[in-house]
C-alpha cells in the first residue's frame, strides 16, 4: 500500500484510512482477520456490553431504496465471552477497536476495562444506537451525561478512547465537544438515523421492532454534515462513518474533516474488495493532486 495513504490517529498507526464499521462483520475474531487481510487499515468490532443479549426477533434488517434499516437489538456473546474472539483477532495486524456499550456508567466502565485487559488497542464507546432503549442515543443525546460517561471510563482506561455519536440530536458538535471535555481522544461521526419502512400490503411496519435505524447512501449528506461541524469545534480527530461506498465518498468525508473513514452498509453490496477500491481511488486522488499525504487533505474545505 502507497505510504501516501498510512496515517496515524491518537497513536494508532494506520496503513490506510479505512476502519471497518462497527456492526458489520465484527462479531468473530476469524471474520476481523478476513477483513484485515481485504486491506483496511483498522478493524472495529460488533458493539459489545457486559452481559449476552439475543436482540430483537426477525425481521431485523430490511434493505430500502436508499440503503439499509436495521434493529437488530445489539446482540452480543457479552464482553467475558468475547475475550476468545479478541485474543484470535489480535493476530490481524492491524489496530482493534473495541465497541461497548452499556445500559448505566457502572456497565460502561466494567465493559471497557475489560475489553482494554483482553488486548483492546483503543475502545469506541457507542453511546448512539438509535433503537435500544436505555443505552445508545438516549445517553447521547444529552451532552452533560455522554461527557460523564466519558470521563469516568477515561478514567478507569489508558487506551485511545473514540465516542460514536448520533445525528438525531439538535446539535452534534455540542455533545461532540462534550465528549471531547469528558477527555474522548476521538470523535466518530455517525451512527445511524432513525427510521422506519411499512409494508403496504399488510399495513404493518417491516422491522419487528417497528423502529431502526438508516445506514448508506440516503445518510451521507447528513455524516458529511455532521462530520465538518464537529471539525470546527473540536481540536481531536474525527472519523467519518454513514454511507461510504466509494473513493469520492471518502475523500469528501477527509474534506470535512474526517481524519480516517469507516465503511459499513458497503460491504453487503460490494464485498471486502470495497477497500481496496476505496484506497486505490484516494492514493491516486493524492497523487494527481500532489499532495504527499493523507492528512493533507483532513479539514481543507474549511481552508478555501
Amino acid at each position: 500500500m502507497s505510504s501516501r495513504l498510512a496515517t496515524e490517529i491518537v497513536g494508532l498507526k494506520l496503513s490506510n484510512p479505512t476502519m471497518l464499521a462497527a456492526g458489520i462483520l465484527g462479531l468473530s475474531g476469524f471474520f476481523l482477520k478476513e477483513v484485515a487481510n481485504a486491506g483496511v487499515g483498522a478493524v472495529v468490532t460488533k458493539s459489545i456490553g457486559l452481559k449476552p443479549r439475543l436482540g430483537y426477533p426477525n425481521p431485523s434488517i430490511a434493505q430500502v431504496e436508499c440503503g439499509l434499516l436495521n434493529a437488530v437489538g445489539l446482540p452480543n456473546p457479552g464482553i467475558h465471552q468475547f475475550v476468545e474472539e479478541i485474543t484470535e483477532a489480535k493476530s490481524v495486524g492491524v489496530p482493534i477497536i473495541i465497541s461497548v456499550y452499556g445500559f448505566s456508567l457502572e456497565e460502561f466502565v466494567e465493559v471497557a476495562s475489560y475489553a482494554v485487559k483482553a488486548g483492546a488497542d483503543a475502545l469506541e464507546l457507542n453511546v448512539s444506537c438509535p433503537h435500544v432503549e436505555k443505552t445508545g442515543s438516549e445517553i447521547g443525546q444529552d451532552p452533560q451525561l455522554v461527557k460523564e460517561v466519558v470521563n469516568e471510563v477515561k478514567k478507569r482506561v489508558q487506551k485511545p478512547l473514540f465516542v460514536k455519536l448520533t445525528p438525531n440530536v439538535d446539535d452534534v458538535a455540542e455533545v461532540a465537544k462534550a465528549a471531547v471535555e469528558g477527555g474522548a481522544d476521538a470523535i466518530t461521526a455517525i451512527n445511524t438515523v432513525r427510521a422506519m419502512t411499512i409494508n403496504i400490503e399488510t399495513a404493518h411496519p417491516l422491522l419487528a421492532n417497528k423502529i431502526g435505524g438508516l445506514s448508506g447512501p440516503a445518510i451521507k449528506p447528513i455524516a458529511v454534515r455532521c462530520v465538518y461541524e464537529i471539525f470546527r469545534e473540536v481540536d481531536v480527530p474525527v472519523v467519518g462513518c454513514g454511507g461510504i461506498a466509494t473513493w469520492e465518498d471518502a475523500v469528501e468525508f477527509m474534506l470535512a474533516g474526517a481524519s480516517a473513514v469507516q465503511v459499513g452498509t458497503a460491504i453487503a453490496f460490494r464485498g471486502l474488495k470495497v477497500f481496496k477500491s476505496i484506497n486505490r481511488g484516494i492514493n491516486l486522488y493524492l497523487r494527481e493532486n500532489g499532495f504527499r499525504s493523507v492528512k493533507d487533505v483532513v479539514g481543507l474545505s474549511h481552508r478555501h
